[in-house]
């Protein structure tokens, strides 16, 4: 087993962006809390390795208090086997983490003590322009001094960073790379701004409050992103992650190279390695199945074309690439013999490189790896 996911479905506010599932109503976050934990013993039976990675996502974790996290945190020892050490999670917000903003003067402690042992924090830019057109709860300021509180407690920092908003020229991308590199933090996330449907950012778009997004400049800026971070020692072992030596995160690169995961919490999904599972999108509804003593879940069984799929996808993201001979021996000859045909015109055109028997990206081709992928999927074979 590689991990267990955990979703916390509240936020503060929502972001004009996100097309996550969460809920501004944190009334129910105690009833969530314990449906949540009794969750996790509803599912052990589905897990008989060790747990090597805890990581709670959503939504925003860092609503939670130290001790609603230590206590899904007792729920996961009580009930599972835990490797010694597991990288623990938590994606936070600044404005829940800055002092200026919240009640104890030693909440990074706290979440210390409660079995963090490294943060994700969702900083997003470093100009409160950005900042006001994405709707974040928090400002520039609290940015910067969130990381510089944080990085007196934690060794093991990420942030995330968002390219491509409209109006941030390239000259401000790279104040904002920059400005993350002056804390010497070992580990950044990058995403391109993406327009997802029956969001309030697709609404100021087609009303024209908004530029829409202009795909050229996302993808000079994620080069200025790796030639920048690569040239201080980081790693781009996954198309949107950065890391020192030794601070990969252990949860991302788990996903990446198709290992399991237990996934709890509302619109958490499972993978099991044949098969994919997703809880309801709806609280209430979790609440009260979970506490009928029933799994508000759906789950598919993989076919072998899926399975190829996921691997190609996967697999082209990272630098550890698609192994043929994996694809040979998992999926067989057909499928080799078809990506091999599909591959060909993007190792013509410098997009993917064939080095030691694996399918890999190359820099030029990185931007473009969900559509290479999408053009290497097989559609007919089960």
């Amino acid at each position: 087993m590689s991990g267990i996911y955990i979703h916390i479905p509240f936020c503060k506010q929502a972001c004009h962006y996100c097309d996550f599932h969460f809920s501004t109503q944190l009334g129910k976050k105690e009833v969530m809390v314990n449906a949540i934990a009794k969750e996790l013993v509803l599912r052990k039976s589905e897990v008989d390795d060790a747990v090597e990675t805890i990581y709670f996502g959503g939504g925003t974790p860092s609503v939670l208090t130290a001790e609603e996290i230590e206590q899904l945190i007792k729920a996961v020892y009580d009930n599972y086997k835990v490797i010694d050490h597991p990288e623990i999670t938590l994606e936070a917000n600044p404005d829940d983490l800055v002092s200026s903003r919240v009640e104890s003067s030693d909440l990074f402690s706290e979440y210390k003590n409660a079995g963090i042992n490294r943060l994700s924090i969702g900083i997003q830019s470093f100009f409160d322009e950005d900042l006001k057109l994405m709707n974040r709860a928090h400002d520039a300021g609290e940015a910067e001094q969130c990381i510089k509180e944080a990085t007196e407690h934690f060794d093991n920092i990420t942030i995330d960073l968002i390219y491509g908003i409209p109006g941030m020229d390239n000259e401000r991308w790279k104040a904002n790379i920059q400005k993350a590199l002056d804390f010497g933090l070992p580990h950044i996330s990058s995403y391109a701004l993406t327009v997802e449907p029956r969001t309030a950012l697709k609404k100021f778009i087609e009303k024209g409050v908004v530029p829409d997004v202009d795909d050229e400049q996302a993808q000079e800026q994620f080069h200025i992103l790796m030639d920048m971070l690569e040239a201080h020692g980081f790693v781009n072992y996954e198309i949107s992650n950065f890391g020192k030596p030794g601070f990969f995160s252990k949860n991302n690169t788990a996903y990446w190279l198709g290992k399991k995961y237990l996934g709890v919490g509302p619109s958490a999904h499972s993978f099991d390695g044949q098969h994919r599972s997703w809880n309801i999108r709806n609280n209430t509804t979790y609440i009260k199945k979970i506490n009928q003593g029933e799994l508000p879940s759906e789950i598919e069984t993989l076919s072998t074309t899926d399975r190829y799929n996921e691997f190609v996808m996967t697999g082209l993201r990272t630098i550890w690439g698609v192994d043929l001979d994996r694809i040979a021996s998992e999926f067989g000859s057909n499928y080799l013999k078809y990506l091999n045909q599909q591959a060909a015109k993007f190792l013509e055109q410098g997009l993917l490189v064939l080095e030691d028997g694996k399918l890999l990206t190359t820099k030029k081709g990185k931007f473009l790896a969900d559509g290479i992928a999408a053009d290497l999927f097989m559609l007919n074979l089960k």
